[in-house]
C-alpha cells in the first residue's frame, strides 16, 4: 500500500491511461518509429532526446536521465504529490480513487480536512455575500454578473471578530484546523481572532481546484492593506500558485497563451469580457516557480503591468525569471498599461476587441530586453555600446540552448559589434543516447530486460523455477517480477516496475526498462526461454564443479555423491558459456 492508495488500483489506472497522451497534452511530441519523442521538458536542449514508449508506457530522457510511468511524470511536470498526480490521473481516466484505512488510520500527509475546512470557509463567505448590502453593491459597481461571482466563488468576510471561528470552529479539531489553514490569527494576548474581516473575499484554487487559501479586498481605499493574502500554510505557498489558473483551463479546452495582472479584479474583468486567460501573482513578484508554471500551461505569456516605475521594475523581475525557461518555441510579451489604468478599467472602456489590439501591440521579450538595458547607454558612442554589451552578456547566457538564444546574440552583436561568446550546449550525439541494450548484458539482465519489454512472457514459465538454482546477482528478483507478472494478467511494462517503487531495485528496473529490445514479439520469445534455459545449464554446471571441488576435499555426503554421479553422467553434452 501506498499512501493508503490499494496497489492494485495504481496497477489498474496504468493499465487504463495511455503515456502517451497524458505527455502529449502537456508536450508536443513526434513519431520516431515505435516510439514518441521531443525535447525533454525538465532540462535545455537542442537536439530531442525525450522517448516515450506506448508499448512499455515509459518515458526516458538519455540527456537528464528523467524517467518514469505517467505518474511519475505528472509528479515531476506538473510538481505534484504521488497521491495527488493518482487523483489527476484517475479523473482523466473516469476512475475514483479508493482509499484503504479509516479516519483514525490516516497518514500526517492527508490533508483532507484542512481542504474541507477552507471549502466550507468559501461557501460561508458565499452565503455572507448576499447578506451585505455593502458587498452586492461592491459587485454589482464592478460590473459582476451572477455567473462570474459564481465562477470565482466571490464572498464576504463580515465584521468582527469571531464569525468564521463561530460558524466553522465547531469543535477542538476544527479550530485546530483554521489555525492551521491560516484563516485566524492571535494577539499578543494569545487570543484568537478572524484574519479576514469586512472583505470581499477570492477563494485561491491549487491546480485540483481545491480551495487552498484566499485573497482580501478591503471596500474602501481609506482601509489598508488593500489587500490581505493567506499566510503560507501546508497547503498554500504563494511563491508558486496563481490566481485563477483553475478557472483559466476550466475555460479553455488547451491553453495558448496566458497573461499575469496584478490583482484579483483585473482577472476576474478580463475573464468576463471573454479573455479567460489571465491570472496573477499573490502579493509577490513572478518567481522562477511561476514562471515554469506559466510556459507548462501555455506557449505565450504576457506579463502585464502599469507603466510606471513599480510596474517596469515588477517587469524586470518577471523578465529575469522566465529568460532560463525561454526554450524555443516559447514567447514572453510585456504590456504596459497608460498611466492611471488596469485591466479591470481597460477592458470596461475598450471591451475585449480594445485589450486584444493592445495584446498584439504588446512588446517583445526580446525588443523589451534590449530597450530597457539600454535605457541610459549612449549607443552611438563605443563605451555606450560596450556597456549594453557587458549587461546583456550574462543575460543571454541564462537562455536555454537553442535558436532564440543565438539570435539574440546575433541581435547584441548587430546593436554592438561585439560577440555574445556564449558557449553553446553540445547537443547528444547517437553515441551518448544509445540504449543500455547495446551494452554487454548477463543472462539475468537480459532475461529481466525482455520481460519488462513483455510481460506477459511470464505465462511462459511454470514454478518451480529451475533456473533459481542458478546463484548470480538478480536471480531472484528476475523470479519475483515473473510471479508479479504471472499473477496480473495484462500487466504493462510501467505497471509491472511501479510495483517496485519502494525497493532499492527499482533505480536499476528503471534502467533495464531503458534498454531497446530487437526483434518482434515471436523473437523476444525465443530469446528469454532461451536465457532461462541457459541460465538452468549454468545452475547445472555450477551445481557440478562445487560438488567436484567438494568431492576432492573428501567432505562430500552419500547423498551428494549420488547427485555428483548423476550430474556427471549427464556431461556428455558440452556445458554452454556462461555468458556472464
Amino acid at each position: 500500500m501506498r499512501g493508503r492508495i490499494p496497489d492494485n488500483f495504481i496497477d489498474e489506472l496504468l493499465t487504463r491511461v495511455d503515456i502517451v497522451d497524458v505527455i502529449e497534452r502537456r508536450v508536443p511530441l513526434k513519431k520516431a518509429g515505435r516510439e514518441w519523442t521531443a525535447c525533454c521538458p525538465f532540462h535545455n536542449e537542442r537536439s530531442p532526446s525525450f522517448y516515450v514508449s506506448p508499448q512499455k508506457q515509459f518515458f526516458h530522457c538519455f540527456g537528464c536521465g528523467a524517467h518514469g510511468s505517467a505518474i511519475k511524470f505528472l509528479m515531476d511536470y506538473d510538481r505534484l504529490e504521488f497521491p495527488d498526480a493518482i487523483e489527476e490521473l484517475a479523473q482523466s481516466a473516469g476512475l475514483k480513487v479508493p482509499y484503504e484505512g479509516n479516519r483514525d488510520d490516516k497518514p500526517r500527509e492527508d490533508r483532507s480536512d484542512l481542504y474541507t475546512l477552507l471549502d466550507d470557509a468559501a461557501s460561508f463567505y458565499q452565503r455572507e455575500l448576499g447578506n451585505s448590502p455593502e458587498a452586492t453593491s461592491y459587485v454589482d459597481r464592478r460590473g459582476l454578473d451572477d455567473e462570474i461571482v459564481k465562477r470565482f466563488r466571490i464572498g464576504w468576510a463580515p465584521a468582527g471578530f469571531d464569525g468564521v471561528m463561530k460558524a466553522l470552529g465547531t469543535n477542538d479539531r476544527r479550530r485546530q484546523l483554521l489555525n492551521e489553514a491560516g484563516m485566524v490569527a492571535s494577539n499578543e494576548r494569545g487570543n484568537k481572532y478572524d484574519r479576514f474581516r469586512e472583505r470581499v473575499m477570492f477563494p485561491i484554487l491549487d491546480r485540483r481546484g481545491r480551495v487552498i487559501a484566499f485573497g482580501g479586498r478591503v471596500l474602501s481605499s481609506e482601509q489598508s492593506p488593500k489587500y490581505l493574502n493567506s499566510p503560507e500554510t501546508p497547503l498554500f505557498h504563494k511563491g508558486k500558485e496563481l490566481f485563477a489558473l483553475w478557472q483559466v483551463k476550466q475555460a479553455n479546452q488547451t491553453v495558448t497563451r496566458i497573461m499575469v495582472v496584478e490583482g484579483y479584479m483585473d482577472v476576474i474583468a478580463l475573464h468576463q469580457a471573454g479573455l479567460p486567460i489571465a491570472v496573477a501573482t499573490l502579493g509577490t513578484a513572478t518567481t522562477p516557480e511561476h514562471a515554469e508554471v506559466l510556459f507548462r500551461t501555455a506557449p505565450d505569456v504576457y506579463f502585464c503591468f502599469d507603466g510606471d516605475r513599480a510596474g517596469k521594475a515588477a517587469a524586470w523581475r518577471a523578465l529575469e525569471s522566465v529568460l532560463p525557461r525561454m526554450r524555443d518555441g516559447r514567447q514572453a510579451h510585456f504590456l504596459f498599461l497608460p498611466d492611471g489604468e488596469d485591466p479591470d478599467t481597460l477592458v470596461r472602456k475598450e471591451g475585449k476587441d480594445g485589450f486584444e489590439k493592445r495584446m498584439k501591440e504588446s512588446m517583445p521579450m526580446s525588443e523589451y530586453f534590449f530597450e530597457e538595458l539600454a535605457r541610459d547607454v549612449d549607443l552611438s558612442r563605443l563605451d555606450g555600446r560596450a556597456r549594453l554589451a557587458e549587461r546583456a552578456r550574462p543575460l543571454i547566457a541564462k537562455l536555454p540552448d537553442g535558436a532564440f538564444r543565438d539570435l539574440m546574440g546575433q541581435e547584441l552583436e548587430r546593436r554592438t559589434g561585439a560577440k555574445a561568446v556564449l558557449e553553446p550546449e553540445p547537443a547528444p550525439t547517437r553515441q551518448q543516447q544509445a540504449r543500455p541494450a547495446n551494452v554487454q548484458r548477463s543472462l539475468v539482465r537480459s532475461a529481466i530486460t525482455l520481460l519488462l519489454a513483455q510481460p506477459a512472457l511470464a505465462d511462459e514459465v511454470e514454478p518451480p523455477y529451475a533456473f533459481l538454482r542458478l546463484d548470480r546477482p538478480g536471480v531472484n528478483l528476475l523470479a519475483e517480477l515473473i510471479d508479479v507478472a504471472r499473477s496480473r494478467p495484462g500487466i504493462n511494462p510501467a505497471v509491472l516496475v511501479e510495483y517496485f517503487l519502494d525497493r532499492p531495485e527499482y533505480a536499476s528496473l528503471q534502467k533495464l526498462m531503458q534498454a531497446e529490445v530487437v526483434g518482434d514479439a515471436d523473437m523476444q520469445r525465443v530469446e528469454f526461454l532461451g536465457s532461462l534455459d541457459q541460465m538452468q545449464r549454468q545452475a547445472v554446471t555450477q551445481r557440478r564443479e562445487y560438488l567436484i571441488g567438494r568431492s576432492r576435499e573428501g567432505v562430500l555426503d552419500d547423498t551428494e555423491k549420488a547427485e555428483l554421479r548423476v550430474l556427471l553422467a549427464a556431461r556428455s553434452a558440452p556445458a554452454p558459456a556462461e555468458g556472464e
